[in-house]
Order: structure tokens, then C-alpha cells, then sequence
């Protein structure tokens, strides 16, 4: 019989060859999952031999992640902004990038948001965030996939959040009110080109649902709608904030001081690429 701990040095070298990044911590994440322990607790019992039924439990989480399906997918969650989202291939799986836009957005605004837009809230992650961050805020998420706002709905009721933040179906501001004012409006929307995309690793390219990912027009077509369209929804002194690509930027402010916005500004993430764009009426 194999002991956790030979099954953990079996994983990460097959996690290896199959060139999965982190494979060690891959492999513990997965095999703890599977076993229903804590990494700490793995630790605790690396030489207790595990039996055929625990190991018939490991064996197709493994060979999932050896075929480079996203670890956030098989573990069924992610981390963002310090709450736990339920994650799965209804929706992209929320990135360290996004969280800080969630902190670049408190340092730019002066005063709380009482209303916020979240645009193509995906798994729910920048709703949920800035609802928890202001909790005095009305807050409302849309989505035009119906799988991906059942994922949202989801997490806002396994959050308690269901009575603080709206979801609703539409295609960017299709569907929003037109009298609708907001403080704030986020987007992480798509702004990938089919180039970016086939270059990205088969977690991204071969899992993640490609429709929130690849946009037309250089990757700029769905960030220049909401461009477009935002100003209206906004109130005096709103900002709009998205991610981008770090290409984009050039283009992407051209466009928003066509708008009329009054200030706009590249804001660059934790690598110093230039990765939101923000613009204020």
C-alpha cells in the first residue's frame, strides 16, 4: 500500500511531465481535496498508507488536472477579495488582477459609492466584493449568460448578499434601466484577441468559456461599447473602471476623451503594465 506522501511525490512528478505549474502544491491542494483534509492535516499523516476506496477518490481528480483542466475548477471554488465564490466552466475563474482593481477603485474614489454596476459579473466576484467593501450600497450585476448569473445567484446566496445585490440579464446596459444612475461602474470585460488566446495555456484556452475572453476589434470591440455607453448611467462625479489589455491603452483613453469624460487615467497592476483604465464624469 502507498503512503500519502508516495502518492503526493507520484502526483507532482506526473503533474510535471504534463507541465502543470506549482506541481507539489498542485498535487497537495488535489489530494487533500479528495481526502477531505486541510494541507496541514496531509502534512500530519504523510506516511499513513491510504486504501484502494481513498485512492479510487484521488485517482480522477488527477488524471482532470493532468489534462490541464483549471485546479479552481476541480476544488469547485476560489478565493477573491477574502470570500470563497464557487467556481466552475459557467464562468471565468477570478483572477489576482481583479481583486486589485477592487482596491485601485477605494484609493480613486473620495467618498463610499452608494450605487454600483457591475458589467458582466461572471461567477459574481466584483459585486460581491464591493458589496461586502460598502455595505451601504445598492448594487447590481449583470450577465448576458444565463449559466453564468445562475453561477452569481449562487454565490449572493451563499454570501447572505441576496438582498443587497440585484442580478439581472443583459448584454452590457441592454437591459439597464435607462434611467439608472450609478456611483461607480466595473467591467472585466473581454479583451482578448484570437492571437492572446491561442497563445494562453490549455487551462485558459481549453476550459474557460472563450466568449469571456476574446473580443473583435484588437480585443478593444466590448471595452469601447461600455466606453460608450456608460457616461449616461453615471452620476456626476461617477467613475466607470475596467481591466484591459495592456496593449489597449492608447486606443481605450482616445476613446473615453471622445465621450467626454473628464479625467481619464491608465492605472498599471502589481507588474507595472498598464491593466485599467479609469474615467470619471
Amino acid at each position: 500500500m502507498l503512503t500519502v506522501l508516495e502518492i503526493i511525490k507520484r502526483t507532482t512528478e506526473f503533474f510535471d511531465k504534463r507541465g502543470v505549474d506549482s506541481a507539489r502544491l498542485n498535487a497537495e491542494l488535489l489530494i487533500g481535496h479528495a481526502l477531505g483534509l486541510k494541507r496541514m492535516q496531509l502534512y500530519l499523516q504523510f506516511e499513513r498508507p491510504l486504501t484502494e476506496a481513498e485512492l479510487e477518490l484521488v485517482r480522477p481528480l488527477v488524471k482532470r488536472r493532468g489534462n490541464r483542466e483549471p485546479l479552481q475548477y476541480i476544488l469547485g471554488s476560489a478565493e477573491f477579495c477574502g470570500l470563497k465564490l464557487k467556481v466552475d466552466r459557467r464562468a471565468l475563474i477570478p483572477r489576482p488582477e481583479t481583486e486589485y482593481l477592487v482596491e485601485l477603485v477605494g484609493a480613486k474614489l473620495g467618498t463610499a459609492p452608494t450605487s454600483i454596476l457591475d458589467l458582466g459579473t461572471g461567477t459574481g466576484a466584483l459585486a460581491l466584493a464591493l458589496a461586502t467593501k460598502y455595505p451601504a450600497a445598492r448594487v447590481t450585476a449583470v450577465d448576458k449568460s444565463a449559466d453564468a448569473l445562475a453561477l452569481a445567484t449562487e454565490n449572493t446566496q451563499a454570501l447572505g448578499l441576496g438582498d443587497r445585490v440585484r442580478l439581472q440579464i443583459s448584454d452590457w446596459f441592454s437591459a439597464v434601466p435607462g434611467g439608472d444612475k450609478f456611483d461607480l461602474v466595473v467591467a472585466n470585460p473581454p479583451y482578448l484577441t484570437d492571437a492572446e488566446v491561442a497563445e494562453a495555456t490549455p487551462e485558459v484556452r481549453e476550459h474557460e468559456p472563450r466568449g469571456a475572453l476574446l473580443a473583435g476589434e484588437e480585443g478593444c470591440a466590448d471595452l469601447e461599447l461600455i466606453i460608450r455607453q456608460a457616461r449616461p448611467f453615471l452620476t456626476a462625479g461617477g467613475l466607470l473602471a475596467c481591466e484591459t489589455g495592456i496593449a489597449q491603452h492608447a486606443r481605450l483613453l482616445k476613446a473615453a476623451t471622445a465621450c467626454g469624460y473628464v479625467r481619464t487615467e491608465s492605472m498599471r497592476d502589481l507588474t507595472g503594465r498598464d491593466r485599467y483604465l479609469s474615467a470619471f464624469v
